[in-house]
């Protein structure tokens, strides 16, 4: 079975608990994005992905990318599907009007990425950077590489690259060798130097290929603060084939129709997107909306893995459940799978991942809406801050369940789950690559502790985490656990901030904890989720993922928090090696 959108499910999430029409109307130049037109939206969009993208899903895992001669040719299907991507407009949905775009919400956006992650992983890395480019070039272009690129890109007539790795540098960008000489009495740059790990580099989806690449400058000093940030198209503005190629594509677990490519840069033109030295700053804006991307791929991916497993379970009967006859034994002499506990505990538990995480989500890519467009300068920032200390916990925690949860749900299909026959191996290879890319998981858990919440001794997550409190209601038994598990999140981060700080503190406390408190943040706002979907719905659907959550998901947080604790109070590491 191919992947289906659930439209009531996000529907009820966007629209009965977010309240998100009325969020957005509320916003300048969103006033237009009322529920129906978000819900006509929606339906097209899954229509698309169901109909177009999925379908395709099997055969690019099983065809795959080919290179030849520095050529990438996409699996069968792939190219059509983009070029009725394009045609429909859907890259650019939450563009600006005045570039080409829609206008719409980025949350509308958020949503099909996530399904059509869920539908086609490998098909989706190809337009998946599309938007976090344009916003880099938006923000950080000059006037006329926005004249001469922008549109294109917010229209996906031509697609979009960002290249950092290289064999040296992996996360570690300060160790970039990239170099980018100018060219005198020009605008123009020559690039020159290896990039590895760059999703599209190069394909025959669009006919040009556009490279937003980090390089140093010469002279520039070493480390990150060197780098730069440089718009290197595959075409030059004549037309003409610019210097660069890619030397192969990599030979990879999953994502076989996403091809993962070593790109080299011989003296290619370019120009500098930002100011010299400024090129993470640029980066950062198309890394950040990646990463939020990805936390939705994680939930699509974990999301499209519980499809297969719940409609297996719903087929497969294999010996008597304990307990009562159910109704479905009629006169079968084996239950439903669906009916034993274990089964059922191991779709229960990622279903409630998978709606608390949309959730989460969506909320994050309501909030970048205000950040950008609503008229008070305090909510913009109040937003922000959510999205900024949020998008790394999503991203880690939500891609670490996308695989772990799908192997889970590999699990309830046994030994048939590892053959190729009902797909659900694929997702698992597929999930794994989401914890790496966009930034490590364990970059993303310190980047949180480490360059934001530390700092300012935990102040903005004390003031995230307060910010909930008002929607919960202490009189409901759930809400009241909730509240609780706040408090306690809010009282150890500002020990830990403590502990870190304090003279003689172990210097390698912090990133010792890291992901263990990641972890914990993202218990706590799943249970904060949860709180909210059951103040809006108590019915089946609902309701048993949420007890699944309070029995075999919450008390890990007990766990994480005891750990951090222990560390605090141990005595300073050695780290030394022999």
């Amino acid at each position: 079975m191919s992947y289906q959108p659930s439209l009531a499910d996000t529907g009820f999430l966007l629209f009965d608990v977010l309240q998100a029409p009325v969020q957005l109307q509320a916003l300048q130049g969103l006033t237009e994005a009322d529920q129906p037109l978000m819900a006509q939206v929606l339906d097209e969009a899954g229509k698309f992905v169901a109909e177009v993208v999925a379908p395709l899903s099997r055969e690019g895992d099983e065809v795959g990318c080919r290179w030849h001669e520095g050529a990438v040719t996409t699996p069968p299907g792939f190219r059509d599907a983009y070029q009725a991507f394009v045609a429909a407009g859907w890259p650019a949905l939450a563009c600006a009007e005045e570039d080409g775009g829609q206008g719409l919400p980025w949350v509308l956006e958020g949503v099909l990425y996530e399904w059509l992650a869920a539908a086609n992983h490998g098909w989706t890395m190809a337009p998946g950077l599309l938007h976090g480019a344009y916003e880099c070039l938006r923000h950080h272009g000059s006037d006329a590489l926005k004249a001469a690129y922008l549109p294109q890109i917010a229209s996906g007539e031509w697609l979009a690259t960002m290249c950092l790795t290289e064999p040296q540098a992996g996360s570690d960008l300060g160790l970039v060798r990239t170099q980018a000489v100018p060219v005198d009495g020009t605008p123009d740059y020559q690039v020159s130097g290896t990039k590895i790990f760059i999703s599209g580099g190069e394909h025959d989806l669009t006919d040009n290929i556009i490279h937003l690449v980090l390089a140093r400058l010469p002279g520039a000093p070493s480390g990150p603060k060197g780098l730069s940030l440089f718009l290197v198209p595959k075409l030059l503005p004549d037309g003409g084939p610019n210097a660069v190629a890619c030397e192969r594509i990599e030979e990879k677990m999953g994502l076989h129709g996403s091809p993962t490519c070593v790109m080299r840069f011989d003296a290619a033109t370019g120009w500098l997107i930002g100011q010299p030295g400024a090129g993470l700053n640029a980066m950062f804006v198309m890394m950040n909306a990646a990463r939020l991307h990805v936390a939705l791929q994680g939930v699509g991916l974990l999301d499209a893995a519980w499809q297969k497993a719940h409609a297996y379970a719903l087929e497969r009967r294999q010996m008597r459940a304990p307990g009562p006859a159910p109704a479905s034994r009629g006169s079968e002499p084996a239950d439903l799978i669906a009916e034993h506990p274990a089964v059922r505990r191991t779709l229960d538990v990622q279903r409630a991942w998978v709606d608390g995480g949309r959730l989460l989500a969506y909320r994050t890519g309501l909030l970048l809406d205000v950040a950008r467009h609503h008229p008070d300068a305090q909510e913009r920032a109040q937003a922000q801050q959510w999205c900024s200390l949020v998008t790394p916990v999503l991203k880690a925690a939500w891609t670490h369940q996308a695989f772990h949860g799908a192997s889970e749900c590999l699990q309830v299909f046994g030994g048939h789950g590892y053959v190729r026959e009902w797909g659900i191996e694929q997702i698992v290879r597929d999930a794994r690559v989401a914890m790496i890319y966009e930034g490590t998981n364990e970059i993303q858990a310190i980047d949180l502790l480490l360059r934001k919440v530390l700092p300012d001794g935990g102040k903005a997550l004390g003031a995230v985490l307060v910010g909930l409190r008002g929607a919960l209601d202490a009189s409901r038994d759930f809400d009241a656990e909730v509240l609780r598990r706040l408090a306690e999140l809010r009282y150890l981060s500002t020990a830990l901030c403590a502990a870190c700080a304090a003279p003689g503190a172990d210097p390698a406390l912090a990133a010792r904890v890291a992901d263990d408190f990641l972890r914990a943040v993202a218990l706590v706002l799943l249970a904060w989720a949860w709180s909210q979907i059951l103040a809006t719905s108590t019915a089946p659907r609902w309701s048993a993922p949420a007890q699944a959550l309070r029995a075999w998901v919450l008390p890990e947080l007990d766990m994480r928090l005891a750990i951090i604790r222990q560390q605090m109070a141990a005595p300073p590491h050695n780290n030394a090696t022999a």
